[in-house]
């Protein structure tokens, strides 16, 4: 049976935006991959819709934000009539927290495609008012969702709404199709006649008239330049005050060196771009989150000239790309003379063109996107995984820096059990991912800096996807012993989850730290931090889970889960053949180990072995 998915977006073509056209682009992908892809979102129904469209009608619209009352109703019906597998919410959408009211929907597991933080503008108070409302719903439903994905690292790096959330954040860059060359011979004569006969060097801008585009920095910088004409696409409400600046910084007597064409559609949009010869992109706010329509002006093999503007991914995009050049944030001068450049050298624009085609068709198209988005749907959805694993053991090395190491530690491995070893590398500067593939190795390279339990984690979920039936972890950060695996294997059929306990590299503050623990957590281990552990299928199944992903190690809080969800665990004690520093970072200094342990005992508390002993404990000092 077919994976079936309901997307819950802002709008759907042919309402046009970078956020929208990505929308299409990812449904129909999945569609073609077998994937059961539903929209619903806000707008008019249209007689020409695919049935797989759900309009809802928006009353009225505040702060920007379209209000469609029967949004509600339509999303609890969609859910009872599609029973989907996922909800996938396309955020920011105050229509997407209706989730959280129905009792339907908190049964599917969501994931959430992060386009934009809600930026509180600078010059519209009835904006911060109304995050002020919005923010604790949105962080409700952030903590809900299993999957959360950001499209750059910069802008998940610079978001502070996703910062709590970071574990179970993802990069997965937008893309769009490919498939179709946009070209239509009409259009191409329609948009022609768009430029003046005497403009030598042709710039587009695309977006909506709204402040934090940017608009009047390319007004003022292209308003003297000879021989520049610039064209704006889009409507919005500054069209009547861009018109007035136009007007304003115009010379007497000169053609305006900028015009507005307002909404122009989709085919006339690709004419515009292959017309060209440099797409600007002047946003001042991080609304500007990733710019679809840079992807659009690579299928053409334009240059893009964009601001470069602090945690966004627009200038990831084009540097990654090398696809064009980035201007200072909201620098008149600076956006001339960078127009300037490019205008008198062609041979520059060609190189930047040609590298952001190519760039495009590798990275960013909507393949690649829709891959990354389906992994992810089967790692949170039971029904997704394979009831029989169809592959054995992976052997999981969670490592920084490691280069002097690994080769010796996956060839080890190799040599002592019949295992796939996969690598997930926590932003290595040195040797490590190259050694790690040269010896055999799978390797994930995740883009941000994770804990090693994330990594850990992540690698446990890729055993998952790939229908692996166990999985062993090696934190190589930490102490392993991999000479021991064979005995750490022997004791896993008495067990869900075995911990390899390594006696004679335990301190006395960690012997008394460990006592603590087997009384308030109830388990009879004597070392909780070892890194170097067995999981069976089931075991794995709740290491992957959402609430293991909160979790700061993979110590006490995975070992909790696995109690209260019924798993035996088994602790087994090996030798430390050769000596081994531990580098755990839990006991770096007394301050982070003091931390550590009240709010692993909080944890303990929560989970109720320590509470039912504390509530003991008071009985017994009250009687006295």
């Amino acid at each position: 049976m077919a994976l079936r998915v309901i997307h819950v977006g802002k709008f759907f073509p042919p309402y046009m935006g970078g956020m929208e056209v990505f929308l299409a682009d990812l449904i129909d992908e999945q569609r073609r991959q077998g994937i059961d892809a539903h929209a619903l979102v806000h707008g008019t129904p249209l007689p020409d819709d695919p049935p797989w469209v759900h309009r809802v009608p928006v009353q009225f619209n505040l702060v920007y934000a379209p209000m469609a009352l029967g949004f509600r109703r339509a999303l609890g019906q969609a859910i009872d009539r599609l029973k989907p597998d996922v909800l996938h919410l396309h955020m920011p959408n105050n229509s997407a927290l209706w989730a959280l009211t129905l009792p339907s929907a908190r049964k599917v597991p969501w994931v959430v495609h992060w386009h934009s933080d809600v930026v509180v503008s600078n010059i519209k108070w009835s904006v911060a008012l109304a995050y002020m409302l919005y923010r604790p719903f949105e962080q409700a439903l952030l903590e809900r969702a299993q999957q959360i994905f950001a499209t750059s690292p910069p802008y998940l790096k610079a978001s502070t709404a996703l910062r709590p959330w970071v574990e179970k954040c993802d990069v997965v860059p937008l893309g769009i199709n490919l498939r179709n060359t946009p070209g239509n011979p009409q259009a191409v004569q329609e948009t022609s006649s768009f430029w003046r006969a005497e403009t030598k060097f042709k710039l587009l801008s695309i977006g909506r008239l709204t402040y934090y585009k940017g608009f009047e920095i390319l007004i003022q910088a292209v308003s003297q330049m000879p021989e520049v004409e610039l064209l704006i696409v889009g409507s919005g409400e500054l069209q009547e005050p861009l018109e007035d600046l136009i007007r304003r910084t115009t010379p007497p007597g000169a053609q305006p060196a900028t015009r507005l064409l307002g909404a122009v559609d989709e085919d006339q949009k690709h004419a515009l771009l292959a017309q060209c010869d440099l797409f600007c992109l002047a946003s001042r706010e991080r609304t500007e989150a990733f710019g679809v329509v840079l992807l659009e002006a690579m299928q053409h093999s334009r240059p893009c000239l964009v601001t470069d503007l602090p945690g966004s991914g627009m200038p990831w995009v084009v540097s990654h790309a090398h696809c064009g050049l980035h201007v200072p944030f909201e620098d008149v001068e600076a956006w001339r003379s960078s127009i300037a450049r490019l205008q008198h050298d062609s041979a520059l624009r060609d190189r930047l063109g040609k590298a952001g085609y190519k760039a495009l068709h590798k990275h960013f198209s909507i393949g690649p996107c829709e891959r990354a988005t389906a992994r992810h749907y089967r790692g949170i959805t039971h029904g997704s995984q394979p009831t029989q694993p169809t592959r054995g053991l992976m052997v999981i090395i969670a490592t920084h820096n490691n280069a002097a190491e690994i080769a010796h530690l996956i060839e080890r491995v190799h040599a002592l059990v019949n295992a796939e070893v996969l690598v997930v590398d926590n932003r290595s500067t040195d040797a490590t991912c190259r050694l790690a593939e040269q010896h055999g190795a799978k390797v994930l390279r995740p883009l941000l800096s994770m804990t090693t339990w994330g990594c850990l984690q992540t690698g446990i979920r890729y055993a998952l996807a790939e229908g692996y039936a166990s999985a062993v972890t090696i934190d190589a950060e930490g102490r392993y012993e991999v000479e021991e695996l064979p005995k750490l294997l022997d004791a896993s059929d008495r067990a869900d989850i075995t911990v390899a306990y390594f006696a004679a590299s335990n301190s006395w503050p960690r012997r008394a730290a460990w006592q603590w623990f087997r009384w308030v957590t109830g388990l009879g281990l004597r070392d909780f931090v070892s890194g170097f552990r067995f999981y069976n299928h089931a075991a794995m199944q709740v290491a992957a889970s959402t609430e293991a992903t909160l979790l700061d190690h993979q110590d006490i809080g995975t070992l909790l889960l696995m109690k209260r969800e019924g798993k035996r665990i088994v602790e087994v004690p090996l030798a430390m053949l050769t000596p081994k520093i531990d580098r755990s970072k839990i006991f770096r200094s007394w301050a982070y180990a003091l931390r550590y342990v009240v709010a692993s005992t909080l944890l303990s508390i929560a989970h109720g072995r320590g509470k039912n002993e504390v509530t003991k404990l008071r009985k017994l000092l009250s009687s006295h």
